[in-house]
């Protein structure tokens, strides 16, 4: 595996000015040479200002936010992530890598969740590269292979949850946001720490039932509703019966016997639990 090296490239300056000199001298000795009839000197002139700008190759810029990997002759010599002008030798070849903070969206990806049901589900990806000698050497396009990993790991943490929770304290797609980012960023970082990658953050940008169930699973998330809000209903009729039976027996209001209490708290249950007003009747007479 490998392994990111600093390496420590001299300031370019120094070493522009230095060749820029060098570079002067030998022009001079080559006139000199052609012109004293010194074809040695004039050789040695030639020679030096090849070398020279030779070793002009060899000055680099690295902008803020990027580095330069340095492989010599197909060996990784180092990288360069202080921005600068620096010098290195001119053989060396310089890859640039970007440094910085990364996001996309993966695709609408069609996945069955825990429960069989199809879903539509999409994610933001959040990331930038750590590791430059890993990213360009350990795999073979570490932008690819990002999308792709990133694309597995949102289908993984899908069908490892219920797109929603039918039980108290089921853990869903849908209810658990917070949960399922993070288990969602962990599940992405690990399939891209070995591409030198750091995943910042992960989160569900887009999720829904598939078409061809959506209507079926309104229709059930209706009716789920439905139920819960009747059961609150008579839970608080219930109340309501038991609280008014009490208040009438300690006033001694009235007194009546079971078949009586039976009656009266059907009737309050059936008023209290109706979807429509009740309309009373008023009974003139004996109520037996």
């Amino acid at each position: 595996m490998f392994r990111e090296q600093d390496y420590r490239a001299p300031s370019g300056f120094p070493s522009l000015l230095f060749f820029l000199v060098v570079g002067v001298l030998s022009f001079g000795a080559i006139l000199r040479g052609a012109a004293g009839n010194m074809p040695g000197v004039s050789i040695l002139g030639v020679l030096a200002f090849l070398a020279c700008i030779t070793s002009l190759g060899g000055l680099f810029v690295v902008n803020p936010g990027e580095a330069k990997v340095l492989v010599l002759f197909g060996s990784y010599k180092g990288t360069v992530k202080n921005s600068g002008f620096f010098w290195a030798n001119p053989f060396l070849t310089k890859r640039t890598i970007s440094l910085r903070v990364r996001n996309f969206e993966t695709q609408k990806l069609k996945v069955n969740d825990s429960g069989a049901n199809p879903i539509e589900i999409a994610a933001i990806v959040v990331w930038k590269v750590v590791e430059t000698a890993e990213a360009l050497f350990e795999v073979d396009d570490y932008v690819k292979y990002v999308q792709v990993q990133s694309e597995s790991a949102v289908r993984a943490v899908a069908q490892s949850r219920p797109y929603d929770s039918h039980t108290s304290g089921e853990e869903s797609l849908s209810t658990h946001t917070e949960v399922v980012s993070a288990a969602l960023q962990q599940a992405v970082h690990e399939r891209l720490a070995r591409a030198g990658v750091e995943v910042i953050e992960a989160r569900i940008s887009h999720l829904a039932y598939s078409p061809e169930i959506a209507q079926a699973m309104l229709q059930r998330q209706q009716a789920s509703a439905i139920i819960a809000a009747r059961y609150k209903i008579v839970e608080g009729a219930v109340g309501m019966v038991e609280n008014a039976l009490e208040l009438l027996s300690q006033k001694g209001i009235v007194t009546l016997d079971e078949e009586r209490k039976a009656q009266m708290v059907s009737n309050l249950l059936v008023v209290l639990c109706s979807e429509r007003a009740a309309s009373p009747i008023v009974n003139a007479g004996s109520i037996y």
